[in-house]
């Protein structure tokens, strides 16, 4: 080829470069007008907790000072040791252990449906708690929320704290690329919530104060014909966790709301502690 073609066909090459994203742009279809349109899952429904783990937290109220695997500071530590139930009913203070913290690890029931169109609502049947997860706005998908985001308006602390909410898109793959059937759409649901008031993160008075966040992953999955929701709760907490507290719940979808009973934020006394020769 001469130089002067070589030089041409640099330039168409160049050219057609230019012109591709202009024309995969015109060809890409316009970003979804609302979080509910755009929703890769469907996490609306009824959904009961299914409990095969760490059920003795989780079903009754532990003794005073079981803080088992939760990271807990020296002043964590002591707060937990001091919990006395009697004075929290006393000071109005019956839902601290219904805050986002660890209302997810509540055997009951949630609600889940849309508020409006950029807004899920999750409502607990234990507690009577309704969580709010406002998702963020279009252009602003690939951030999580930060402690100073400018699109939230100052709030008092509440025990949901303020939600921000986006969908996380993913594609399943062939499988290392050996065949299989086309990729299917699929994705979950991250959110972050701050401005909490102190709660629990177990029902035995297990601290997390009003700094702390509360990092959470909603993915849905199939299996022998039931549709499960596992939701990842990451809480992280300077003034009493020594590093993030990790938990798992896993929730089943029901077909209906005939077993949908919300009761008002109560705990049971702790058991007693049954000792060899008492």
């Amino acid at each position: 080829m001469s130089r002067k073609g070589l030089f041409a066909t640099t330039l168409a090459l160049l050219a057609l470069a230019a012109a591709s994203p202009a024309a995969a742009q015109r060809g890409a279809p316009p970003p979804p007008a609302s979080a509910r349109e755009g929703a890769p899952v469907d996490l609306t429904g009824q959904w009961v907790a299914v409990v095969t783990e760490d059920w003795r937290w989780r079903m009754v109220t532990p003794p005073v000072g079981d803080t088992a695997s939760v990271p807990l500071t020296a002043a964590g530590l002591a707060a937990a040791q001091a919990w006395d139930l009697a004075a929290d009913n006393a000071a109005g203070e019956q839902c601290r252990a219904f805050g986002a913290g660890g209302i997810m690890r509540m055997p009951g029931r949630l609600r889940i449906g849309w508020q409006d169109d950029n807004t899920l609502k999750v409502e607990t049947d234990r507690g009577q708690q309704t969580r709010l997860l406002r998702f963020i706005a279009t252009g602003r998908q690939n951030l999580l929320p930060q402690l100073d985001d400018p699109l939230d308006a100052p709030e008092a602390p509440s025990w949901q704290g303020h939600t921000r909410a986006q969908w996380f898109h993913q594609a399943q793959s062939r499988g290392l690329g050996f065949g299989g059937p086309p990729p299917s759409p699929g994705g979950s649901l991250r959110a972050f919530t701050q401005n909490l008031r102190p709660g629990y993160l177990r029902l035995n008075g297990v601290p997390y104060s009003g700094n702390a966040t509360v990092t959470e992953h909603f993915n849905l999955f199939e299996a022998g014909g039931t549709t499960w929701l596992v939701v990842t709760t990451i809480v992280e907490d300077p003034e009493n966790l020594m590093q993030p507290f990790v938990t798992s719940s896993n929730f089943r979808k029901e077909a209906d709301a005939s077993r949908w009973a919300p009761t008002p934020c109560y705990t049971a006394p702790p058991a007693a502690i049954h000792r060899e020769g008492e």
